[in-house]
């Protein structure tokens, strides 16, 4: 039984997980077109790498974004989240209410939440340029501007993402021993200085979680930039590309794998970085 027990979850994590990503390493060094069988003419070496970074202007673009994906999540909504955690664990009144509202749209998948925020920002019906068209304002192509859809995708990925950060901090706000609290308390420290000086750092664990978390959604950003406009025209991401490059008409299986590589080694850091901290922990 403890065999099969461990057995079926390996098998399962060999075939969708390691499978697929040893498969992309392979492919990344071909030119193959996913049309026919691989031989020994498609390997090409690193030439879909050299070309990622030296001749595929897309792709700079896609890591700029992508930047900026992670410092709006890490700087901004991941902030907020947190700070939204702190007012709820004061016990308010309606706290259960505002944990709802919070919450909900991290129970929509990214998809339903691209589609909430395309219909708010529609040019002939959404509410904001609705708003704008009645204080008699010029509307906004909030989606179709370069300049501008970036930003716009961004505030509906915070939007879910101020929930899921608040209801993680707040549950790790709740393990937080009382006591801790009243001694700073005693020692004459106001809630602001209690959080600042004892709970954030009681919290570290819970706060490594939340970076590396973060990191992870910033990367894998994908539906709503894809939603939009498949991650074109000012929406470039790394994710994006691999799907443009590999389910397309080109058929690149060999450099959309190049690109998934690059996102999977990068993804690879913050990860390492947190194993590495919890196994130094459990060890001291």
């Amino acid at each position: 039984m403890l065999t099969l027990m461990v057995g079926i979850p390996l098998i399962l994590d060999i075939v969708f997980i390691w499978g697929p990503a040893i498969a992309s390493v392979i492919f990344s060094f071909t030119n193959w077109n996913g049309i026919h069988g691989i031989s020994s003419d498609n390997f090409v070496g690193i030439d879909n790498y050299t070309k990622l970074v030296t001749s595929y202007a897309p792709f700079w673009e896609a890591v700029k974004h992508n930047i900026i994906w992670f410092a709006v999540l890490m700087f901004v909504a991941t902030p907020i989240g947190m700070f939204f955690a702190v007012l709820l664990d004061r016990e308010l009144r309606g706290g259960r209410f505002y944990q709802t509202v919070f919450y909900t749209p991290v129970v929509l998948s990214l998809a339903v939440v691209g589609l909430i925020w395309e219909l708010q920002y529609s040019q002939d019906n959404g509410l904001l340029d609705s708003v704008l068209r009645a204080a008699n304002i010029t509307p906004v192509d909030w989606l179709g501007d370069p300049t501008i859809n970036l930003w716009a995708a961004l505030v509906a990925a915070s939007w879910r993402h101020v929930g899921y950060i608040m209801v993680l901090y707040l549950a790790g706000l709740k393990s937080v021993d009382p006591s801790l609290r009243e001694a700073a308390a005693i020692d004459g420290a106001n809630g602001v200085q209690t959080y600042t000086h004892v709970v954030f750092w009681v919290m570290m664990p819970i706060n490594t979680v939340i970076v590396v978390v973060t990191s992870i959604e910033a990367l894998r950003a994908f539906d709503i930039a894809y939603i939009i406009n498949h991650g074109k025209n000012g929406l470039e991401l790394l994710s994006t590309l691999i799907t443009n490059n590999s389910i397309s008409e080109a058929n690149l299986i060999g450099f959309g794998s190049a690109i998934a590589v690059v996102l999977l080694v990068i993804s690879l850091v913050p990860i390492v970085i947190f194993l590495t901290r919890i196994t130094r922990e459990e060890r001291g």
